[in-house]
């Protein structure tokens, strides 16, 4: 199975099945009852996000047939050309392979035909920063001089690369990062959806380690689906299965190496590295990992006894049992706030250093040394 296949297959086909960027949902929509979509947008924001998938939907809308308020119904012969990808006035440019000067000369020959089947004719322009100058500048002009039939959906991870002329010239919308419990919500859709069981915990892992792209979480999903199920759907996959998979850190590994750190122990500490590295863990990982929970012992030293409702304390108890939360809880309080961040910033250090030292886990043994060392 691909790993693209759930991402590809559960594309949101209603306004109302986007997940986590409402502002956008809600403008866009207000526009479409209005009619008064604009000739020009600009959709920027990290990869995975949904610009794409927002672009198409407000082509299906614009042109759909058969239109319930602003959701395109998705049966009529515009929608299911769009459906198919098999509309000759929905245009998609990919403009990492297609930069230059002339394929935008050929998109200014053909915008100035009425659409074959719509009302309208949708260009989009993915990674449209990628644009040469030349491009970018007759892009402008076009659209300066864009046809009524004609909307323009141009769509960046890097807006600061485009040219302030063009980004006048378009409504612009900030697509954010998904947080992991939106993630989440999605992913419980999809694994539904499949019929697949999926405990949350490992949801909640593929969710943190998708970087707020639902894209990737998706694909990670399908990922998970081929590497444990197989063709068995009944099979329910555990966070365990999930770990494997992406070969993260199990939390117990990273806590009992702070209860080391906190004794004071470094004879026992850089064994147990040594242990770790016989068993074949990555290092680099188990480092990386064992910030992160050390972060979250800063956050709860910091944040104090606050609600677990807070946004702020769900952040720390992704991952997390509530054995393992009280175990954090009690190691956070036997650190100093100074202390926290003096450990956080040495292991960041040794994390930057394991790339390129000779003996790749000496970095992080003189890390566990002097975190070992401080105030002692």
């Amino acid at each position: 199975m691909s790993e693209q296949v759930f991402y590809r297959k559960h594309r949101p086909q209603f306004f109302s099945e986007i997940i986590g960027q409402e502002h956008v949902v809600k403008t866009i929509t207000n526009a479409i009852l209005s009619d008064n979509v604009s000739h020009a947008y600009l959709f920027c924001g990290p990869r995975g996000s949904g610009k794409t998938t927002m672009a198409r939907l407000l082509a299906k809308a614009v042109n759909c047939e058969k239109r319930n308020g602003f959701e395109p119904c998705n049966k009529c012969s515009s929608c299911r050309e769009i459906l198919r990808g098999a509309s000759m006035d929905l245009i998609e440019i990919d403009a990492a392979s297609h930069r230059g000067i002339d394929e935008i000369r050929d998109l200014r020959d053909g915008i100035k035909f009425s659409p074959a089947q719509f009302e309208k004719k949708v260009y989009i322009i993915d990674e449209s920063h990628q644009l040469t100058k030349e491009a970018a500048n007759a892009l402008l002009k076009i659209l300066e001089e864009a046809p009524e039939h004609a909307i323009f959906v141009l769509a960046t991870t890097e807006v600061h690369k485009m040219i302030p002329t063009i980004i006048s010239r378009c409504q612009r919308f900030d697509f954010r990062k998904l947080t992991v419990p939106e993630i989440v919500k999605r992913l419980e859709i999809v694994s539904k959806k499949e019929g697949i069981n999926f405990e949350k915990e490992a949801l909640e892992l593929i969710a943190s380690n998708s970087e707020g792209a639902i894209r990737d979480a998706e694909g990670l999903l399908g990922q998970a689906f081929s590497f444990v199920c197989g063709l068995d759907n009944k099979k329910e996959v555990k966070a365990e299965d999930i770990r494997d998979l992406l070969g993260l850190i199990d939390v117990s590994l990273a806590s009992k190496m702070v209860d080391l750190l906190l004794a004071k122990k470094m004879g026992e500490a850089l064994g147990y590295l040594n242990d770790l590295m016989e068993k074949g863990k990555d290092l680099q990982e188990f480092t990386k990992y064992l910030a992160k929970y050390l972060r979250k012992a800063l956050i709860l030293k910091i944040a104090g006894e606050a609600d677990k409702k807070s946004p702020l304390i769900e952040s720390i108890l992704i991952g997390l049992t509530e054995e393992d939360f009280e175990k954090l809880k009690k190691q956070a309080s036997s650190f100093s706030e100074d202390d926290l961040k003096k450990a956080l910033d040495l292991l960041i250090e040794a994390q930057n250093k394991m790339k390129y030292a000779p003996i790749p886990q000496l970095p992080l043994e003189l890390a566990i040394v002097e975190i070992i060392g401080i105030n002692e």
